[in-house]
């Protein structure tokens, strides 16, 4: 679901911290109406207890002496009521906050304090809680001493302290969300450091993982450097081996071609034609091996302007009757991702076709693409040009459009491998001086920051 280690990270702590603080406001919410249920309690039993004394004191329940010690029992419908009855339900005293009001009733057995309570609602709707106790006078005989308390003041209380509290949590959940999320960050950031070391590598931009990484991945990068060494090893050993290949076919078949030279019979001539065709694909392929291992070397990059500067410079020498022109980068401007060797081959086989067939102008332009991940290569002639079938025909192997030039037709295939092996693309199409324009687009490597 989550493809960011950072984002799964800050998800799973913020749905723990919204668990963790939902609950913790529950909790105190909890805690706070017990401890509001528990202190309105003692109070009731506190202003019974004070009834209960002045009720003995006075031996009259009419007295006037007989009041409660919170001031709230005197104030009209506030919820906070006492009453005093007989024996018959007859009341026979009452708080001047309950004049107009009936007390509610509660039922049930007194304990052995001769106490009972409960939670009723008045005529109003209100809950009230309700303490009650029995006293017995010896002139007068039972009496029942009741206060209340406004319970739906303290659920009012309580609810209000719960919004509060949720809101105070909430405020803490996105702080601490917002710490868990620079947290995550701060503690990822050698991941993303190594990534970039990574993709630094594969862009040609650094030849192996550099810097120091936590005790965590300091082994990862130590492999990372250890696989490419091993990868740069084998490539060469595999670059010997295909050299040493190489040497060992050609003297026996240079043999065979000179002992059938003569093709005096048919077996001499069958030999020859065959011996041909094994140089020409052993030839092939070893070219491909070489080239493969070339482009498999990891973190190679390559300077284009120089190279192609150099190229410039060596076909004015050879076609002195062309004018070359070059439009390049700076040196240091623009890298490919891949073997000078590699992008001599493509660029000279082309600057060299296009010196061939021109009439007297070759134009050499070198860019970058948008985006930074490819470059971009046009070599141009003022020559014949070519339509778009002899366009497409041309980049087949071996063939050659015009017979009387020298070469054997294989340039622009060799050309059109290494592009294939490093990903890029080679197209033909008319140049603005007239003739053929050939564009290479390759990939870029990128430039290490200074």
């Amino acid at each position: 679901m989550f493809r960011s280690i950072a984002a799964r990270l800050f998800w799973l702590s913020a749905a723990g911290l919204i668990f963790a603080l939902g609950a913790t406001g529950l909790v105190m919410s909890e805690l706070y109406s017990r401890a509001l249920e528990r202190t309105l309690n003692e109070s009731l039993d506190f202003q019974l207890t004070t009834l209960v004394l002045r009720v003995l004191e006075a031996r009259d329940p009419r007295a006037e002496t007989i009041t409660a010690p919170d001031p709230r029992y005197g104030r009209p419908n506030s919820g906070f009521y006492w009453q005093i009855t007989g024996e018959d339900g007859t009341v026979l005293n009452l708080s001047s906050s309950a004049v107009g009001v009936v007390v509610p009733e509660i039922g049930g057995a007194f304990d052995a304090t001769n106490t009972r309570s409960a939670n009723v609602a008045d005529a109003g709707g209100t809950f009230l809680r309700v303490h009650e106790r029995r006293v017995s006078l010896p002139e007068i005989g039972p009496l029942d001493i009741a206060v209340t308390a406004n319970w739906a003041e303290l659920q009012d209380e309580v609810g209000a302290f719960r919004g509060q509290t949720l809101t105070v949590l909430a405020v803490v959940g996105l702080l601490l969300a917002a710490v868990l999320g620079l947290v995550a960050r701060a503690g990822l950031a050698p991941i993303n450091r190594l990534r970039r070391a990574v993709e630094n590598i594969r862009g040609g931009a650094a030849p192996e993982i550099e810097g120091n990484f936590p005790r965590e991945l300091a082994p990862l990068a130590d492999e990372v450097n250890e696989l490419l060494r091993s990868n740069a090893q084998i490539v060469e050993r595999a670059r010997n081996q295909v050299g040493n290949l190489a040497h060992g076919l050609k003297t026996p078949i240079a043999v065979l071609r000179n002992e059938t030279r003569l093709q005096r019979n048919e077996l001499e001539k069958t030999v020859a034609a065959q011996t041909q065709q094994m140089s020409q694909l052993v030839a092939t392929y070893l070219d491909r091996a070489q080239l493969s291992a070339r482009s498999a070397i990891v973190g190679q990059k390559t300077d284009v302007g120089p190279v192609l500067e150099r190229l410039g410079k060596v076909m004015g020498k050879l076609h002195r009757e062309r004018n070359i022109s070059l439009d390049l980068p700076e040196a240091g401007a623009l890298w490919f991702r891949g073997d000078a060797g590699d992008l001599e081959e493509m660029a000279g086989n082309l600057v060299e076709n296009a010196c061939k067939f021109a009439r007297r102008d070759v134009s050499v332009t070198a860019a970058l693409l948008p985006g930074g991940e490819k470059l971009r290569i046009d070599v141009e002639d003022d020559g014949p040009g070519l339509d778009g079938e002899s366009a497409a025909n041309v980049l087949r192997r071996g063939v050659r459009l015009d017979e009387k030039a020298p070469g054997s037709g294989l340039g622009l295939d060799i050309v059109k491998e290494l592009v294939a092996i490093y990903g890029g693309a080679l197209e033909l199409s008319r140049a603005t001086l007239g003739g053929l324009r050939a564009t290479l687009t390759l990939p870029a490597a990128r430039i290490m920051p200074r």
